[in-house]
């Protein structure tokens, strides 16, 4: 019967670690038809032990794509309008919104849309939420140190985050704290409907929640960094967040492992890499 063979499918996908499945206009109406006909059918006798009775789903009970799986579309006819057609969809993103635990101010991304580079952080924190940019305040300017020491600069790049709305704390005043997995599902379509625009040669992931968000992986960074991964089939890097080093100020081991996951960016990215640059943060 195709209700079996359908349900074959799903555990199939099940034991391969797939927990969601878009489904379409056309998936849900096959799926009222199997409901139709099984509600047409009379009811099996349970009296006999080789009969087993399947009730198929109503269509009520088949659920939406969830934030995760839900596929955005930007519109526009350059880069800049595409992106902010996506702005403009986020601000009242109900999957993000009906979660009640974000705040409302919607902080999206800044930076050169057509950027060659892409930096992703994990949400906004109080100085982001209040200029409506990501990566404001010390560790941002921690980060534009970092890029001046590349040769780059904070408007040829493409900056955004996993979570667009500053997650919310009770008797919240300056205080922040990182996004939780729904939270961060809520609007992951977003960044990847970015990414489809920006269409960037490199993406780093900046810090732990990012690389969970990105990669879906709870691994330390220190595991993650030194190595090439993939997000959409661009090679992506992890490295620790600038706030990070903000508190490791006594030494140079954790400026130097950055500064070599930058070096290795610079050196995919073809940039030139000089001499100087190359001896950054190493014990004189």
């Amino acid at each position: 019967m195709p209700e079996v063979t359908v349900i074959d499918y799903l555990e199939q996908l099940q034991r391969k670690g797939i927990t969601h499945v878009e489904v379409d206009d056309q998936a849900r109406e096959i799926l009222r038809e199997f409901y139709r006909r099984g509600a047409a059918q009379p009811a099996q006798s349970t009296s006999s032990p080789s009969t087993t009775q399947t009730q198929a789903p109503s269509p009520e009970a088949v659920p939406s794509p969830t934030p995760a799986t839900t596929e955005i579309k930007a519109t526009g006819n350059n880069a800049a309008e595409k992106i902010s057609s996506l702005k403009t969809l986020c601000e009242q993103w109900q999957p993000a919104r009906n979660l009640g635990t974000l705040r409302d101010i919607m902080v999206f991304s800044t930076g050169n849309p057509e950027a060659e580079l892409m930096l992703v952080g994990e949400a906004p924190g109080y100085q982001e939420e209040r200029q409506r940019e990501p990566f404001i305040g010390p560790a941002g300017q921690k980060l534009d140190a970092i890029l001046k020491a590349m040769g780059l600069s904070r408007p040829e790049i493409y900056i955004s985050n996993v979570c667009k709305f500053r997650p919310a704390i009770k008797n919240q005043t300056t205080g922040n704290r990182k996004p939780s997995p729904e939270e961060m599902a809520s609007t992951i379509s977003f960044l990847r409907a970015e990414i489809d625009v920006v269409k960037p040669s490199v993406i780093i992931a900046l810090g732990a929640t990012a690389a969970e968000g990105l990669l879906e992986s709870n691994q330390p960074v220190g595991r993650l960094r030194g190595e090439w991964h993939q997000f959409q089939g661009i090679p992506l890097r992890v490295t620790f967040h600038p706030s990070y080093l903000l508190h490791k100020q006594e030494g140079l081991s954790e400026k130097r492992k950055v500064w070599e996951d930058m070096l290795a960016v610079m050196e995919k990215m073809k940039l030139p890499i000089s001499e100087k640059q190359k001896g950054y943060f190493l014990p004189k």
